[in-house]
């Protein structure tokens, strides 16, 4: 699979990450040929979080891939903590704990990423930093982000944390891009030209943030899949006509589209389907032109002012 770099480091990553928080969908079997059909495939970085399954899902993976040292050091592990019953815990406490937890139920000595879920209200980034100097220095995390946090927030930790912030998880697909849109549409009088979010992706840009987008496939909260569905009728037909153009599947075209912007962005998938995955896999391979890129993104009923 097409590689690059993750933020401002020298770790070098898939384009597209396995996300695994459905893992506790499949049996030991079934989860045994997911990964092994992943690995196959280049895809290697392996995105997780502690409340994910409530932590079930960290053991599901290390299980099914059989863990130990010489795998460790073939894969890339991600994992997040943060959000709890209720609410959300950035205390240095319940980061340092988590991070012990996840690195039991995911049988390693490290990870490679540790994300930060959700922002926390009750942050006091003083205690964020003390917690992440203490995983840095004692091995137990090498990188450090957040998820769905705008540039303030980023900013106002880095003011304190010492490691920087090198991905940010955030809500990304082309039903779901304002983002996109009100970078577009700026200074228009129209829905589109709410910035709801800082000019994050423009600030993650310039930061060397790696955004890593989820639910690519989503359309709102978790109502649903765009592709296939009769409520995005001339989007799917343009997705499927490129689609037929390029001899690949519409799950390819989707994720092409997310890989075309020139951020550099690495996706989630958070199938546990092997052939849609291969499909995501393959979106690698494929640069949309500029012309079928903004075909998609009229397609999905965004405008152009």
């Amino acid at each position: 699979m097409k590689t690059m770099k993750l933020g401002a480091t020298s770790l070098e990553v898939p384009v597209v990450a396995v996300g695994c928080m459905r893992i506790n969908s499949l049996d030991q079997a079934e989860a045994e040929h997911f990964v092994q059909a992943a690995l196959e495939e280049g895809a290697n970085f392996f995105d997780h979080a502690d409340i994910y399954g409530a932590g079930a899902c960290e053991e599901i993976f290390a299980n099914a891939i059989q863990m130990n040292a010489l795998i460790r050091e073939n894969i890339i592990l991600q994992s997040k903590c943060g959000i709890r019953h209720g609410f959300f815990d950035f205390s240095k406490e319940h980061i340092l704990n988590s991070v012990d937890g996840i690195l039991q139920r995911l049988r390693t000595e490290y990870l490679d990423v540790l994300l930060l879920h959700r922002p926390d209200a009750l942050v006091e980034p003083e205690e964020v930093a003390e917690a992440f100097d203490q995983l840095h220095s004692s091995g137990k995390v090498r990188h450090f982000g957040v998820s769905n946090q705008n540039p303030m927030q980023i900013q106002l930790l880095q003011k304190y944390v010492k490691q920087p912030i090198v991905a940010n998880q955030l809500q990304l697909s082309i039903t779901n891009a304002n983002m996109i849109s009100a970078g577009i549409n700026v200074n228009m009088e129209n829905h589109s030209a709410v910035n709801r979010d800082g000019s994050v992706l423009d600030f993650c840009r310039l930061n060397d943030i790696t955004i890593q987008p989820w639910s690519p496939f989503q359309y709102g909260f978790f109502e649903g899949v765009f592709l296939g569905s009769d409520k995005f009728p001339e989007l799917n037909q343009a997705i499927d006509g490129i689609a037929a153009k390029y001899g690949v599947s519409n799950t390819t075209i989707a994720v092409a589209w997310l890989l075309r912007h020139p951020a550099q962005m690495q996706p989630i998938i958070g199938t546990m389907n092997i052939e849609r995955l291969k499909d995501c896999v393959k979106a690698g391979d494929i640069r949309l032109t500029r012309e079928e890129w903004y075909e998609i993104y009229r397609a999905a009923g965004n405008i152009l002012p």
